[in-house]
């Protein structure tokens, strides 16, 4: 891939590369080609340039037309969704896996499993409601039992017999000794 360039030099080093580190240009280039290859350098980059803005005009353009006809972002990422998705449904490793699982799907062994699942759903089923059955009924029979009456609470001492005690004394000197503390304002 090394092609002869002007002066002998290869072409696939551009020509920064070719100019050393402190500005002078390769001995094997005449200041004819170091001109016309400066000369080159720049048309090429001032297209570059133009070729940027032209671009840019393009796709605001492009932009406008998508906006006056309704297609936003996401109609295109849903279109292109859409699509997508298609093409994975028609690709022959879709269509062989799809066969694949509709095989699986309508062996024996699956019917037979789905047949065992169906009817323990069943037996299941019938056993939550008979046991919802015998629950409601216990508590149907609970509820027509008389309620126990709460036991009455019945005083040890009268209060004239309490007030003398040493409970309420010590009681009675806390709450009066707050009661009769000066508040502070």
């Amino acid at each position: 891939m090394d092609q002869q360039g002007y002066g002998g030099a290869s072409s696939s080093m551009s020509y920064s590369q070719r100019v050393m580190e402190n500005g002078i240009s390769p001995p094997n280039l005449s200041e004819e080609d170091i001109d016309y290859l400066r000369t080159e350098l720049t048309k090429v980059e001032d297209e570059i340039q133009t070729l940027r803005q032209v671009l840019l005009v393009k796709e605001k353009y492009a932009t406008e037309i998508r906006s006056e006809l309704g297609l936003t972002p996401f109609s295109n990422i849903k279109q292109n969704l859409s699509k997508g998705w298609q093409e994975v449904q028609t690709s022959t490793p879709y269509l062989t896996a799809s066969a694949t699982l509709d095989d699986i799907s309508n062996s024996n062994i699956v019917v037979r499993t789905r047949e065992s699942l169906f009817h323990a759903g069943h037996v299941t089923s019938s056993a939550l409601s008979n046991m919802g059955v015998s629950i409601t009924r216990r508590l149907a029979d609970m509820r027509a039992l008389p309620l126990p009456s709460p036991p009455r609470l019945s005083h040890t001492m009268s209060v004239p017999s309490m007030r003398h005690s040493s409970t309420f004394k010590s009681f009675d000197e806390v709450v009066g000794s707050v009661k009769r503390r000066p508040s502070r304002s």
